[in-house]
């Protein structure tokens, strides 16, 4: 999603300088022979890992891989051979098995002439008894927005085991629309928006041009799921707000198209959901959420306009649209799959449930003071959707139905299954590009709580509401919000977290800037979650 404010609204700016904008270095690279976007890791497991490179060569090309505990490679500990094809863009994935638990591995990619590749560094997941496991978490990054300092501040450190990227790892627009006015020195190709394959193709091999997010694939594994620009705003099974059939084509045909390149360029599987086991610490969770099955999204506009009593058409779009039972996130049968895989964790005597998924989960009402913030100032259409967003406030509506406040019934089944299996329910998301910890409950009794990330680089509250402190704003946010343990809607940067047996330690850290390459100054916020309370300790 681009926020929670209709797109439509915040993005009507025109393009802006497309004719003086010239990347030559980035098709260079595309076209040049060998090596090219270095190397990544992911879908990692007990024995095994998935890794990633891209090789262009004449045509079809079989690399050697190989796999030890050093950096010199003295003794190669696994490995084989996978063929980059122009058939995959020359992206290349070979599972290497045959791993031991819990250690780290060097890895690199051979071409015939004997070229090789960076040297990766990535880790099978652990069995048995584990005393800590450090995960961190991104979400947003939108690359002519700024600089990926949250990449590298996390790429650098030595307390970390696993990479989660819950989406919108690259966005689909046209140059010049969000950001209207992007920053020099962090180009993209395509100009226009990506509706092909090849499209998608180009804007993903642009963004793995980035030196901190190339480091950061370089030094950990990843587990990586899409949520909607990576194939476009608040997408659903059957269409999306930014996809226009009668001038961009069937959007099944867009849909895969996105699908395909993402698994190209990403070390994942092709499987929507997986689960990996961290011994008897923790299982983690990645469904699918966006596209496929998710119910398209409710549109609180359309349920007001041209009504003359607008409290009373939000009060049947609430008794009725709103609460429907059909409506859902991942379908049936990825809920079925879920539920029986939360229960088998818990009975199992894992002792954390870690669900890495796309939107907030916490439910989030905007507060009183929101119609007094529409005439504080900034841009008029920011202010008309404000008071709507009261209107629909007052009359116990949620603000963005693009999350899971905006399918109440599917949330409460995956709340209502985790309390049934007895789960440590710890949820991960991204999609806000605000920083949001809630307290998750179900008929009145904790049941876990969740780590909203903020974005990397893409703008939150700060920017469409100038003239609001957003401290101010945070304060009424938690006064409306009983769940919400911290919230802030101003700053740029990650989650990461230190998972034990007896609690789990979440940070939200802040970047001081994204508009210089710097990680200097970066400061965080903790909460903590003991083992069997299910809810936030400051």
């Amino acid at each position: 999603m681009t926020l929670v404010l209709d797109r439509r609204l915040l993005l009507a700016a025109g393009t802006f300088g497309l004719a003086a904008l010239s990347t030559p270095g980035i098709a260079q690279i595309l076209t040049a022979r060998g090596f090219t976007h270095g190397v990544a890791s992911g879908e990692p497991a007990a024995g095994s890992v998935l890794l990633w490179t891209r090789y262009v060569g004449s045509g079809e090309t079989t690399l050697r891989c190989e796999v030890a505990e050093d950096t010199a490679f003295a003794k190669v500990m696994g490995g084989g051979e996978v063929v980059a094809s122009p058939a995959h863009d020359c992206c290349a994935k070979l599972t290497v098995t045959g791993l031991a638990p819990g250690k780290w591995y060097f890895y690199r990619f051979i071409a015939p002439d004997g070229t090789k590749s960076e040297v990766g560094r990535t880790r099978t997941l652990p069995v048995g008894d584990v005393s800590r496991f450090g995960i961190a978490l991104f979400s947003c990054a939108n690359l002519p927005f700024g600089w990926f300092n949250a990449y590298a501040h996390a790429a650098r450190r030595d307390d970390l085991d696993l990479i989660v990227h819950v989406g919108d790892y690259f966005y689909e627009y046209d140059y010049g629309h969000y950001p209207d006015k992007p920053m020099p020195g962090r180009p993209i190709e395509p100009l226009n928006e990506t509706v092909t394959l090849a499209d998608y193709r180009l804007r993903l091999a642009s963004y793995r041009l980035d030196p901190d997010l190339r480091a950061l694939h370089r030094n950990f594994p990843m587990v990586a799921q899409w949520d909607d620009h990576e194939s476009a705003n608040d997408s659903y099974e059957n269409g999306a707000e930014n996809h226009s059939p009668d001038k961009e084509g069937p959007w099944s045909v867009r849909k895969a198209a996105s699908q395909k390149a993402y698994r190209e360029w990403m070390p994942v599987s092709d499987e929507p959901y997986e689960s990996y086991q961290i011994g008897s610490l923790a299982t983690l969770f990645r469904p699918e959420t966006r596209l496929t099955g998710r119910s398209q999204q409710l549109d609180l506009g359309a349920a007001i306009k041209g009504q003359g009593d607008v409290m009373k058409a939000l009060a049947a779009f609430r008794d009725g649209p709103w609460m429907a039972a059909e409506r859902t996130l991942m379908g049936t049968a990825q809920e079925r799959r879920l539920y029986k895989d939360m229960a088998a964790s818990a009975k199992a005597g894992t002792r954390w449930q870690v669900l890495a998924q796309q939107v907030v989960m916490g439910s989030l009402k905007a507060p009183p003071e929101i119609a007094q913030l529409a005439t504080s100032g900034g841009d008029p259409a920011v202010a008309a959707a404000l008071m709507a967003i009261a209107a629909a406030s007052k009359a116990g509506l949620p603000f963005n139905m693009d999350s899971w406040d905006g399918y109440p019934a599917a949330r409460d089944r995956l709340l209502r299954a985790a309390a049934d299996a007895n789960c440590n329910l710890v949820v991960l998301s991204g999609d806000s590009h605000n920083a949001w910890g809630n307290n998750l409950r179900f008929d009145g009794s904790a049941v876990g709580v969740e780590y909203a990330g903020h974005s990397v680089t893409s703008p939150g509250y700060e920017d469409y509401l100038p003239a609001v402190p957003p401290a101010d704003l945070g304060k009424a946010m938690q006064a409306a919000n009983p769940g919400l343990s911290f919230v802030d809607t101003s700053r740029r940067g990650y989650v990461s977290m230190q998972v034990r047996p007896d609690a789990v330690q979440g940070e939200w850290h802040f970047m001081p800037t994204i508009t210089e390459h710097t990680i200097a100054g970066a400061t965080s916020e903790t909460r903590s979650v003991k083992w069997g309370e299910r809810r936030f300790t400051a």
